[in-house]
């Protein structure tokens, strides 16, 4: 008998080394390497190849006798494949316009922020029209069905199953064929001849691999509910996010009854693509003007908040941003940007002292975008600016004053993609005034609103 080749893999980045060592050079943690033994991997790797011959689309595997057809890029059938909807447009907004059959998609997030509600709500509603499948491996059924109840969820077609073993819910699958499938969650999976416990990187990587190897095979919506670490990351082998179609994070405080998802990886639409459900006792409810909840200002607009658009996916979206600026007290001043990026705030400050004749070294200050929201592109810049000359001199902007653009290093303010588009959600939402990059200012002026077009930053803070 042949002896069983082991290797090392860590339980982090999922890197694989020949040999114990105590720490991974390729993600530097200490002690995350575990032995996997390689020839059971293979043997379950052939085992598996012929488990779904029967399938229309089986791939060439070692125990898979179908021959692939190889044929010009030209003559493949271009014609839009029929997309499911969830039921709920915030969803469909954020997968790129519904579900995809064949597609994988992983859902990540912290506990409780509702991953689970909103699978069990959205396969209630499909269970009505297409046969469904609900995998549970860390609830019991009775869990299930109490959390079903509470919502007032009509779960009478809805098929459950409570198991963790891979080969057997794709048995009970192959039964039931169903059209959409939820695995929830991938990190309690096992597969029999994968010799690690559920939750390492080489049971999560094959089973998730099988899993979505099922899924296309049989043109079924498989949605994987995925463990974060305590920083905010995906947990498991980083392979797992490229195994699946899309990635999805399901993002919100406990002290917030909003939560927000948003599109890491999505092969069938645009990336950060954002969808804002708010927390009910009834489930998770989609808000279907993201920028009303974001713009919920009192009627006296103190200094240092003013409101921004930023491009999220494929819309305009209305946020209010606030600055504190205020004496600091210790010989190093702090910085402290929450949903903007650290380094670009210490950036435009000095931007601000060379550009703008502002001198904030001697100054704490704080910015925060409100609701939560993490905006991640640079249209923010002029704003932020703005509303941080605004608490140091204690002046309140306007409060139909609207303001986006990106700010360079020499002061001048560039344009932002999708500018015309900002521009009309502001005067949808009843805003007045505009500062925008001079490149971005319309052609035909907008009815009820002011265009202000800057190229410096000077002329921004003369305005105001």
């Amino acid at each position: 008998m042949a002896k069983a080749k082991t290797a090392y893999v860590c339980n982090d980045c999922g890197a694989e080394y020949s040999k114990w060592q105590g720490q991974c050079t390729a993600c530097q943690a200490w002690n995350t390497l575990t032995e996997v033994r390689l020839s059971s991997v293979a043997a379950s790797s052939t085992s598996r190849g012929a488990r779904f011959d029967g399938y229309a689309g089986a791939t060439g595997s070692a125990g898979n006798k179908t021959a692939q057809r190889v044929i010009n890029l030209g003559d493949v059938n271009l014609a839009e494949m029929p997309r499911i909807s969830s039921g709920a447009g915030e969803l469909d907004r954020v997968l790129g316009g519904g579900l995809v059959p064949g597609s994988a998609v992983l859902i990540g997030g912290h506990p409780g922020a509702g991953k689970s509600t909103l699978l069990l709500q959205t396969l209630c509603h499909l269970a009505m029209q297409y046969p469904a499948l609900y995998v549970t491996g860390e609830e019991s059924l009775q869990q299930v069905a109490m959390r079903a109840a509470r919502l007032g969820l009509k779960a009478d077609h809805l098929k459950m199953l409570s198991e963790t073993s891979v080969e057997t819910i794709c048995d009970v699958a192959m039964q039931l064929q169903p059209k959409v499938m939820v695995i929830d969650s991938i990190q309690v999976m096992h597969m029999a001849d994968v010799q690690s416990a559920p939750g390492s990187v080489s049971q999560v990587r094959e089973s998730a691999a099988y899993l979505t190897r099922f899924a296309k095979q049989t043109g079924t919506v498989l949605f994987l509910v995925g463990h974060v670490t305590k920083d905010g990351s995906l947990a498991g082998p980083k392979v797992l996010e490229h195994m699946i179609d899309c990635s999805l994070q399901l993002e919100g405080s406990s002290d917030s009854r909003f939560r927000t998802l948003r599109s890491h990886k999505n092969r069938f639409g645009a990336v950060n693509e954002l969808g804002v459900f708010a927390m009910l006792e009834t489930g998770l409810k989609e808000v279907r003007n993201p920028s009303s909840i974001f713009l919920s200002r009192g009627e006296e607009v103190s200094a240092g908040s003013v409101v921004m658009v930023v491009w999220e996916g494929t819309r305009p979206l209305l946020v209010e941003l606030q600055a504190l600026v205020d004496t600091s007290h210790v010989s190093n001043p702090r910085r402290v940007a929450v949903g903007l990026e650290q380094n670009r705030l210490a950036m435009l400050l000095a931007v601000l002292n060379r550009h703008g004749g502002l001198m904030t070294g001697d100054q704490d200050v704080f910015v925060n975008v409100v609701g939560g929201v993490k905006v991640l592109e640079t249209s923010a810049d002029l704003a932020l600016l703005l509303a941080i000359v605004s608490s140091f001199r204690d002046q309140a902007l306007s409060q139909d004053l609207i303001v986006f653009g990106e700010v360079g290093l020499s002061g001048e303010i560039r344009p932002v993609p999708n500018g015309q588009e900002r521009i009309r959600e502001a005067a949808k939402h009843g805003f007045k005034r505009a500062i925008v990059p001079k490149a971005n200012v319309p052609k035909e002026p907008i009815a009820g609103l002011q265009v202000i077009g800057v190229s410096r930053l000077s002329d921004a803070l003369d305005h105001i």
